[in-house]
């Protein structure tokens, strides 16, 4: 069987990502399995809850990258994983976990697939989704109010301490390494009309 194709897309918070990956996804179907960093985040089961709520989520530190690449390598021998589920409002890893099939086209999105080196090397398409600071923040606020259970207050500080420093240290300058950048994510109409081609000829090889 052909290896299958594994598309990266990152960029950061709020920038549009989700909606590229589900745009990509509506178009292949049953050919795509989606696999998300945040995901991966780890466990901290030996902390208290007001501690894990001070913890960095946005340091490459954060993430179980390893377990990650372990599962896009079992993916890609054609083999089934169970990934974790990751609990936003308790800011743990839930006991549950998701079974992933292999598919043809296996897309990964996260603020940070780029800026590991074992992880980005794994990419055939790397997209960096590029959108202004200010768009960002009000999605973000949007979105973690809305669907996971944060105050606004706490969205916002977090962004402040954590999230606008590491966007500046790491995912910025992971742009670098991206093969095509998309203003807008997936509401770029001619940028994914040019991905999903890519994705086609890929398949069609």
């Amino acid at each position: 069987m052909k290896d299958p194709i594994i598309i990266g897309i990152a960029g950061g918070t709020g920038s549009g990502k989700s909606t590229l990956v589900r745009e990509i996804a509506a178009e292949f179907n049953d050919s795509v399995c989606l696999l998300s960093h945040d995901f991966y985040y780890k466990a901290h089961d030996d902390m208290p809850f007001e501690q894990r709520c001070k913890l960095n989520y946005d340091h490459p530190n954060a993430y179980d990258t390893d377990m990650l690449i372990e599962h896009l390598q079992l993916l890609k021998q054609g083999l089934v994983v169970h990934r974790p589920v990751y609990d936003f409002s308790d800011h743990n890893r839930a006991k549950d976990v998701v079974e992933v099939k292999p598919a043809k086209v296996i897309i990964v999105e996260g603020i940070l697939i780029f800026a590991e080196e074992e992880l980005r090397d794994m990419f055939d398409i790397k997209l960096f989704v590029d959108t202004d600071a200010d768009v960002r923040i009000l999605r973000r606020i949007l979105r973690d109010v809305e669907e996971r259970g944060r105050t606004l207050e706490s969205v916002v500080n977090q962004y402040l301490t954590t999230v606008k420093p590491m966007h500046e240290q790491f995912v910025e300058p992971s742009k670098k390494y991206a093969d095509i950048i998309i203003p807008e994510g997936g509401r770029n109409r001619v940028a994914l009309s040019m991905v999903n081609h890519r994705i086609r000829s890929l398949l069609e090889e």
